[in-house]
């Protein structure tokens, strides 16, 4: 499902202009002259060029050639059709073609496509070659009203791809990997690579383990590098082995803000020929590029890795929510408030849109995985263009992007009338009713008001042991625990906040509430109030511009008073890098058993993510509570253009850490055995030419069993790597030291410490365990507690197939596809669940793991089953045999039936499951090639 922000004005009827192309198609092109690179960006986005202004032809493909295009034949196809008179071109339709003519009555139907639907439209006949993308679906996009309700496949290849360092480096190593199966198959190895631009951000690698301190940001990229050499030397070596591939160095800032800032190209010059940008990423919050217009969304890591080596990705045309905005937000309310409100209203599911800033909407776009949605999209308007010149992009670019969305029919324009857009249902929120609130204490979408806050937390305390609840006893609700902190008093009790940060690319890339936040301070400190100083407090901004504006506004020196010196630029608390309490802090929270608090201004929340020893997350606004407004001129004073061109002039120069990482040239990776960062993955060990067809499942055991809402963090947790876990055993075993663990998403790029670390998360809760917390399960055999990796390599050893059940929204959360990789190399054959969260269902799909849905109402509960049966699920033998969604049935070994929804949904994710997972079934195409 999609959300499309509108607002309501007058209809107007005109024809649609699609125009965007590859030249395969087009006998007729539009020109536009305008000043800017010619080529396509290959190293460094063009948005940014200073280069001498050329008179450059741009060309796009003329509403004509698209409904040539859509018979998807010979470039050359042609009735002679004059394209420059829309009167004459609907006579000459008739008396052309049928087909033509059959296409002339959905010109209606396409003007009234959502802004987002025509991107998809777009892709499709730009790409349509009757292989890949055929003809008919671009008429199930063109026929989206009627077609998105029976849940119809298409196609879709993004224009670009972006990647973050936990995702990046393992997707590097798939395809370093990918080099030598295709290798060892005698193809030519050089047929893996990036086929659009890739762009690689480092940004999750720094932890805040120095705070409160004005040499914070550089004592922590030292340690930053120092733990991640290896990694940052693999990335290198993958900039400069593989095509496309632009690798942003660490310390530049956020991977959604520098995309918001930096990367995003609204409309694409691809070698002088004009297309939308649109992207998909290995991380969930890709969305926040929707708030700049740009259609982009998380996918897993190996459907990423297949689209850049040109495959298409296969979607359901998904139906959007109209999501109309009113009205004008009152004074002390932020961006904040906004999201976890739209939020909370579409997990229970105009002239407003104008009145949003740019970073308003990348707010609201960045959190859609956390409302449900694909993306979040905000069509391009006067907004939007503002934003462009602001973060440094030319006039000439803006100029040729304002132009080319007028001519399609992609471009808000508040003082025309517009056409009317139809959308699969609607929602209507009044900005005005937004209050101020927080989320939490375990989940983004539980949104609680800010003057129901106290009641809230007591309620919470009290409240068996869930979402909202920690079954502390009455009696010991008051507890006040009393300790040393360095020689001072302290004291902490239930609800006491140890961690304060400022962080996530959510908030950090809106200047009006990190703003905001620093005039908090600046009262504060006026009060003569001060933050305790065993609370952990950190400001970890998206990128060096937010450093910029807050200097030069004078307010840093009061954020720094508080103890929100700047830590480092990358996400830090958001992700667990959280870095160590202090140990008097840390024992006080562990002896007493105190529910202790974070307060973040991230997107994230679930447990055990943010910190293991802060079992209560908040999600609030920088500020927190906004003691006033910033008034406009504030914001545009501070934030200047110039402070974006020159952070991000000298983003690809790096600095003298990554300056000095020395990498070999070869287009093959020398692996190093004894690495514990970097390991070549047995995916493709034994890999042949025919595909290994379709396997079931047989007396299966239940390795765990789940109830609701298991997140990837659960699954493949990011954070700390726990003293006495298989990963740690694992590595102390090959002499790494303890102080030298890192964390789980540092090590992505080694599947022997990632499969140990798969469901290691300390706060997972397995009903095997009948009550008890913990990464652990029951080997059912002997009946022995054993941490899930041994028990599923006992498993495994002794040739078991194993499952998991689970409840609802199994897999929510970051989109992780070592999440499906560790259950794939633990053993895993099946995963039947309520629901799935959508990325994970299909990184499930790519490692070759069927996922099978309960049927409504029932559930591992309902239908009795304790996971000690052993399961057996039968699947034809034949990939033909089997249909997308088809009615599988589960037998146990004590008599028990029930029957199940294959979660196949498409075509295309059955020939991936008869190769073996998709990162198969491509190395096979290639191969062929």
């Amino acid at each position: 499902m999609y959300l499309s922000t509108y607002c309501s004005s007058p209809s107007t009827s005109s024809s649609s202009i699609l125009r965007a192309c590859r030249v395969r198609f087009a006998s007729t092109f539009v020109n536009h002259s305008f000043s800017s690179s010619s080529r396509a960006f290959a190293r460094h986005p063009p948005l940014h060029s200073s280069s001498p202004a050329s008179n450059v032809s741009y060309r796009s493909l003329s509403f004509s050639s698209v409904l040539r295009s859509v018979r998807c034949s010979a470039p050359r196809w042609s009735y002679g059709i004059d394209w420059r008179s829309p009167v004459s071109l609907r006579a000459q339709i008739r008396t052309a073609s049928p087909v033509l003519e059959r296409f002339e009555r959905k010109i209606a139907t396409m003007d009234k496509l959502p802004y987002s639907v025509r991107i998809l439209l777009e892709s499709a006949i730009r790409n349509c070659d009757n292989f890949q993308v055929t003809k008919e679906d671009v008429e199930k996009i063109i026929d989206w009203e009627n077609s998105a309700p029976k849940q119809v496949e298409i196609p879709f290849k993004p224009a670009r791809v972006l990647l973050q360092d936990f995702t990046g480096v393992p997707a590097v190593v798939d395809l370093a990997s990918m080099r030598e199966a295709i290798k060892d198959l005698g193809s030519n190895p050089d047929k893996i690579n990036p086929l659009v631009p890739v762009d690689l951000v480092i940004d999750h690698s720094v932890q805040v383990d120095v705070a409160r301190s004005e040499n914070a940001v550089q004592a922590n990229m030292d340690l930053e590098f120092k733990r991640n050499k290896e990694r940052f030397a693999f990335l290198k070596w993958g900039s400069t082995a593989f095509r496309n591939m632009l690798v942003v160095p660490p310390g530049s800032g956020i991977v959604h803000q520098v995309n918001l800032e930096y990367l995003g190209r609204v409309v694409f010059n691809n070698e002088s020929i004009l297309y939308p940008d649109s992207v998909v990423g290995t991380d969930s919050h890709t969305t926040m590029i929707d708030g700049l217009g740009v259609a982009g969304w998380g996918v897993g890591g190996i459907e990423a890795e297949a689209a850049m080596l040109g495959q298409p990705m296969s979607m359901v045309l998904p139906g959007v929510v109209g999501f109309k905005l009113s009205g004008k937000l009152h004074d002390g309310v932020t961006a904040t408030d906004l999201v976890l409100t739209v939020t909370q209203m579409l997990r229970k599911h105009g002239e407003g849109m104008g009145q949003l800033s740019l970073a308003d909407r990348a707010t609201i776009a960045n959190m859609s995985p956390e409302y449900g949605a694909t993306m979040g999209f905000f069509p391009v308007d006067h907004v939007t263009l503002q934003y462009l010149k602001l973060t440094g992009r030319s006039d000439e670019t803006v100029a040729m992007i304002e132009a080319y969305l007028r001519a399609n029919k992609m471009f808000i324009d508040y003082n025309e009338p517009q056409q009317e857009r139809v959308y699969s249902s609607y929602l209507e929120l009044d900005l005005a009713d937004v209050e101020p609130c927080m989320s939490g204490p375990k989940r983004p979408h539980d949104r609680v008001p800010l003057k129901d806050m106290k009641a809230d937390w007591h309620s919470c305390l009290g409240n068996k042991v869930g979402f909202k609840g920690f079954a502390v006893p009455k009696e010991q609700q008051q507890k006040v625990v009393k300790f040393s902190y360095h020689g001072q008093p302290a004291e902490l009790k239930h609800g006491s906040v140890v961690i304060a940060a400022i962080t996530s690319c959510t908030n950090t890339s809106n200047p009006s509430v990190m703003l905001g936040a620093a005039l908090v301070a600046k009262k504060a400190c006026e009060l003569g109030l001060e933050v305790k100083p065993w609370v952990k407090t950190s400001l970890a901004p998206g990128s060096g511009v937010v450093t910029k504006y807050l200097l030069q506004s004078g307010l840093q020196k009061y954020l720094n008073q508080q103890g929100f010196h700047i830590v480092g630029y990358g996400c830090t608390t958001c992700i667990g890098n959280s870095g160590d309490l202090d140990e008097s802090v840390a024992s006080a929270i562990s002896d007493n058993d105190l529910v202790a608090a974070a307060v973040l201004s991230g997107n994230r929340n679930f447990e055990g993510r943010v910190h293991p020893l802060t079992r209560a997350n908040y999600l609030a606004s920088p500020p927190l509570v906004v003691a006033y407004a910033l008034a406009g001129t504030v914001v545009e004073s501070s934030v200047l253009p110039e402070m974006f061109k020159s952070t991000y002039e000298a983003i690809t120069k790096g600095n003298q850490f990554w300056n000095q990482l020395s990498v070999p040239s070869s287009n093959l990776y020398g692996w190093d055995p004894n690495s514990t960062y970097i390991h070549k993955p047995p995916y493709f060990n034994g890999m042949t030419m025919d595909p290994p067809g379709p396997r079931g499942v047989k007396d299966a055991y239940c390795l765990l069993l789940f109830g609701d809402s298991i997140t990837t963090d659960h699954i493949s947790p990011a954070g700390s790597i726990h003293k006495d876990s298989p990963a740690a055993k694992y590595l102390m075993e090959r002499g790494v030291d303890r102080k030298d663990f890192n964390s789980y998403g540092s090590r992505r790029g080694n599947d022997e410490v990632m499969a140990r670390g798969t469901f290691a998360n300390i706060r997972i809760v397995n009903k095997l365990l009948n009550g008890e917390v913990g990464p652990k399960t029951i080997h059912i055999p002997t009946g022995e507690k054993l941490y899930v990796y041994d028990a599923a390599m006992r498993y495994k050893s002794a040739g078991q197939d194993t499952i998991v059940l689970a409840g609802a929204e199994y897999g929510s959360g970051s989109s992780r596809d070592w999440a499906a990789k560790g259950p794939m190399l633990q053993g895993v054959s099946a995963v039947i669940a309520k629901s799935f969260e959508r990325i994970h269902r299909s990184n499930l799909v790519g490692m070759g793991i069927i996922p099978l849905c309960f049927k409504p109402g029932e559930d591992a509960d309902t239908l009795g089953l304790t996971g000690h049966e052993r399961y057996t699920i039968d699947l034809p033998s034949k990939i033909s045999d089997i249909r997308p969604g088809q009615d599988i049935t589960v037998t146990t070994d004590n008599g028990k039936s029930f029957t199940c929804t294959l979660r196949f949904d498409t075509e295309v994710e059955l020939a991936y499951f008869d190769h073996g997972g998709i990162l198969q079934y491509v190395i096979r195409n290639l191969t062929k090639q």
